[in-house]
């Protein structure tokens, strides 16, 4: 089954709010066998939001929308909807009584509170237990079409707990099972060049999605059928059989980021880390840190970015950084001892490069970036280059460092 999403709100368009609801209704869906085709976002006027209601109600069985649903003037989406599906405003007393519930102690009622108790007649009314804004389930030739709020909280708790059950009860879906992979060592195009064989005898069932990141890449099987347990074992099959190819450059068989992967390899060997840093400016460290349970593991960080720091805290040789220079694999060799050193941990990771934009030179280009990871008496250094833009060369550098750190462990 196919279903579309629109949002609603000249907020969106303009840059001021990231729509964060279509990607977690997308990813809810299709848990229930529901796959998202199309995303629209319109402003808060009637006519666009009737065309963008009326060609989604053509294409899909089902259409979920967010937004405009306040109290406010630009908050049209319930008169606009009335005005599509040919009925009018009715007040509630159920929702009205849900909004001062949900009111009370915080805000005072008042007329454009209350306003919110009027809901289209022939509308189903879902509870909002979160909200004051009604949530509308319509009905059309066959097709549904939901309204939510746009306030994350209030969609995802009525999603989880009325829309969704609702769903999965009215329409008999096939089942979408993923199965992703996470791949070092290949740019996109050469992956898929090695792969091709593989991939055009895959069954007709299994998809195949490259999905690049910053120095690595996921890849993601995802088998639609009728019968879960055969495309479970259909997945296992071209699982084992991408192995089988790709050997030590498939760097895991599950969706993990890799500060997750080190953590667990460092928590199943009771080892414990740091990191030195110039040009990833602590990057590594929140990465490592954003995993619950790293303390258990993570000692601390070193953001070396002046050579001063450098030679004072990582006791970095200064006779090393007018030789080499402070991009170069002497200095993050040294910076990578001296983390260990310094923070009394069994492994490290390091790096000293140009993010740019600025700040390159002939020899050394923006994009460059030395990388060491060590653990105990063992050493491994990388050379990173090529300018993506200062973000992404930090976040390539970042991904590089916690992989082969991983690599080392393994």
């Amino acid at each position: 089954m196919f279903a579309e999403i629109i949002t609603i709100g000249d907020e969106l368009l303009i840059g001021q709010v990231v729509d964060t609801n279509s990607a977690w209704m997308g990813r809810e869906l299709n848990r229930i066998g529901i796959e998202v085709v199309r995303v629209t976002s319109v402003r808060d006027r009637k006519k666009e939001i009737l065309d963008a209601v009326d060609s989604a109600l053509q294409r899909a069985g089902l259409v979920l929308m967010t937004g405009g649903l306040g109290p406010t003037k630009d908050d049209i989406t319930k008169q606009t909807l009335c005005q599509y599906f040919g009925t009018r405003l009715v007040f509630s007393e159920e929702v009205f009584r849900n909004i001062q519930h949900v009111l009370a102690g915080r805000i005072p009622m008042n007329a454009l509170n209350r306003s919110q108790a009027y809901v289209p007649e022939n509308a189903v009314i879902l509870p909002n237990r979160v909200g004051s804004a009604p949530v509308t389930w319509f009905e059309k030739d066959g097709s549904v079409l939901v309204s939510l709020p746009g306030v994350p909280q209030e969609m995802t708790t009525v999603m989880t707990e009325e829309v969704i059950p609702r769903l999965r009860e009215k329409f008999h879906t096939d089942f979408i099972l993923h199965r992703s992979f996470m791949v070092k060592n290949y740019p996109e195009s050469v992956l898929a060049e090695k792969l091709q064989a593989w991939e055009e005898l895959l069954p007709d069932c299994i998809k195949l999605a490259y999905l690049p990141k910053p120095g690595w890449m996921r890849l993601r099987l995802t088998a639609r059928g009728r019968r879960k347990p055969e495309l479970n074992l259909l997945l296992d099959e071209e699982g084992q059989k991408l192995k089988a190819i790709l050997g030590e450059d498939l760097y895991a068989d599950r969706e993990q980021a890799p500060e997750v992967l080190l953590g667990e390899i460092l928590s199943e060997k009771g080892l414990t880390v740091a990191t030195a840093e110039s040009c990833t400016g602590g990057n590594m460290a929140a990465r490592i840190t954003s995993v619950a349970g790293s303390s258990a593991y993570f000692k601390g960080s070193i953001v070396a970015y002046a050579n001063q720091v450098k030679e004072d805290l990582l006791g970095v040789l200064p006779e090393t950084l007018e030789k080499y220079g402070a991009v170069s694999r002497q200095t993050v060799i040294e910076m990578v001892k001296g983390a260990m050193d310094t923070l009394k941990t069994d492994c490290a990771l390091a790096t000293s490069g140009i993010a740019g934009p600025a700040g390159g030179t002939p020899d050394k280009p923006v994009g460059t970036v030395w990388i060491a990871v060590a653990c105990k008496n063992e050493i491994f250094t990388f050379l990173q280059q090529g300018d993506r833009g200062r973000e992404m060369n930090i976040e390539r550098a970042c991904n590089k460092a916690l992989i082969m750190l991983s690599d080392a462990l393994e």
